[in-house]
């Protein structure tokens, strides 16, 4: 699986997202770089095939095919989408994922799920102050845990602070079990990826195979006029 993003950009004049191209493909980890508050939760969403960017197109594998981006990919922990509240306990997080999942979803699976994945003392917790990396690798395996979800782009986990090696690791870790990883980042953490060689860091933003366009049937066909706020929080999921 191969996500490329050519040229997009969201808002006026690019105020939400500027010009933006990169790629991230299965049993890989890239990283992108995209500053302020707004615009690294709108490149998640653009990238996971819950909002359509103003310019440029989005491809799975060469063809636009957003319902099956959007399937095939989670967003996870993107700021005011679908990072749960600070303050609510682990477990209860873990139990709202794995009732989205499909699987048992009382406190006692949640409970045992912590448990399994080596967390058990972290069920009470409140997931605000959980350890950045600890959070990191409970939210990625919840996320996996959906029918059909081949890739992860994870927003932001600079943001709560540690090492960037801590969550790096881990989003490594999923690369190797398969999956398309892509994380987006602050200036600062993007410099500290680069800085740590044997990480081996690679910017997803370059190189970006051009794109070959079709001719299309109708050019009108296919308008798209929704605005940035126009996700699929519509129908309560951004996930």
């Amino acid at each position: 699986m191969r996500i490329t993003l050519y040229d997009v950009s969201k808002g006026r004049g690019g105020e939400a997202l500027p010009r933006t191209s990169l790629e991230f493909h299965t049993g890989a980890v890239r990283f992108a770089l995209a500053e302020t508050e707004q615009r690294p939760t709108v490149l998640g969403l653009i990238a996971s095939g819950r909002m359509r960017p103003d310019t440029g197109r989005v491809t799975l594998d060469g063809a636009e095919n957003t319902k099956d981006l959007r399937r095939r990919v989670a967003l996870v922990d993107a700021p005011s989408v679908s990072d749960p509240h600070a303050d609510i306990a682990l477990a209860g997080v873990v139990g709202e994922e794995l009732m989205f999942a499909g699987v048992g979803a009382t406190p006692i699976h949640a409970r045992r799920w912590l448990a399994g994945l080596g967390f058990a003392e972290l069920a009470s917790v409140p997931i605000g102050s959980v350890d950045p990396a600890a959070r990191v690798r409970i939210l990625c395996e919840l996320a996996v845990l959906r029918d059909g979800v081949e890739g992860i782009v994870l927003v932001a986990p600079d943001r709560h602070g540690g090492s960037p090696d801590g969550w790096w690791r881990i989003a490594g870790e999923f690369a190797d079990r398969g999956y398309a990883m892509l994380v987006v980042v602050g200036g600062s953490a993007a410099v500290a990826l680069e800085r740590m060689q044997e990480f081996d860091a690679i910017n997803a933003s370059g190189p970006v195979e051009p794109l070959v366009l079709e001719e299309p049937a109708d050019a009108t066909s296919g308008a798209d006029t929704r605005t940035a706020t126009d996700t699929d929080t519509e129908n309560g999921d951004a996930r």
